[in-house]
């Protein structure tokens, strides 16, 4: 991945705090933790110079401003992020964001899962490198409910996404719904995207095409405690045929067969998402 240029940064960090002040009054709209939020509070944060080209690209096809909006961010939140990678694309818009009046959490993975040790090394060391933006960011373990990924009752909003169908595919769904459950405060926000499988068709308990049933996703939810407050369509794409030789990893960004037909894939687009939203009970 392509980082900032560091010799910018405090160019970039004053620039940022300036859009944040800026929108400060708008980001204390809500009074609830589910009220829809104006996406225009997050949209003027998108063009900010610290994110990544290799992020930014990838904004038509994720509409965070919207996304974040649904769920109800406000810039006095506490915020987990769910395993936001070393590519961090919602850290670099949720961390700054909150900065001053709130709080985000990456709860990225452990080394029980040695393959992604590098990855989480990288996210260390992006930190580091841009204290401007991500000094107050609190690192934390997460696999299943093994750690404690906040104090319990302590976080307004818990967002994962695209990583329901990986707890499927380790039966760790209800541990990783459990852990998230704990962090929230009372009718605090559970928000989750996911590459959405046909209403109509079976779901493999494993979900090894990366596709997850909705109806199924809010059941298992809704399962863990948690109650079904609304869904969004922001993230939907029907062009998404969800009928590729290598799941939805066939689609962009990954392309996993490579050049073959790569243009058919191109044309699609990312994969069709649900958006859903849930209150912890």
């Amino acid at each position: 991945m392509t980082h900032p240029d560091h010799a910018h940064s405090g160019r970039t960090g004053r620039q940022f705090l300036a859009a944040i002040l800026a929108l400060g009054t708008l980001a204390l709209v809500s009074a609830t933790p589910v009220r829809a939020q104006d996406p225009a509070v997050f949209k003027a944060l998108l063009s900010a110079p610290h994110r990544t080209p290799a992020n930014v690209v990838r904004d038509p096809a994720r509409h965070p401003a919207e996304t974040l909006a649904f769920f109800g961010v406000r810039a006095d939140s506490t915020v987990i992020e769910i395993l936001p990678g070393s590519g961090g694309y919602y850290m670099e818009i949720l961390a700054p964001f909150l900065r001053e009046k709130g709080r985000y959490i990456a709860a990225n993975r452990d080394d029980s899962l040695p393959a992604y040790i590098p990855d989480h090394e990288k996210l260390l060391a992006r930190l580091k490198a841009e204290p401007q933006l991500y000094d107050r960011v609190l690192v934390t373990p997460f696999r299943a409910d093994r750690h404690e990924i906040a104090p319990a009752g302590s976080a307004d909003f818990v967002l994962t996404f695209r990583s329901l169908h990986n707890w499927m595919d380790r039966d760790e769904v209800q541990e990783s719904l459990r852990a998230f459950h704990k962090a929230l405060k009372p009718g605090g926000v559970l928000g989750v995207i996911d590459h959405r499988w046909k209403a109509d068709a079976p779901q493999d308990p494993r979900a090894k095409n990366g596709y997850v049933r909705q109806d199924l996703a809010i059941q298992m939810i809704e399962k863990a405690g948690f109650h079904f407050t609304g869904a969004s369509e922001v993230n939907a794409n029907p062009k998404d045929t969800k009928d590729y030789a290598e799941g939805v990893w066939t689609l962009p960004p990954t392309y996993r067969l490579k050049d073959q037909d790569r243009a058919k894939y191109q044309a699609i687009g990312e994969s069709d998402r649900f958006t859903l939203r849930f209150v912890k009970q």
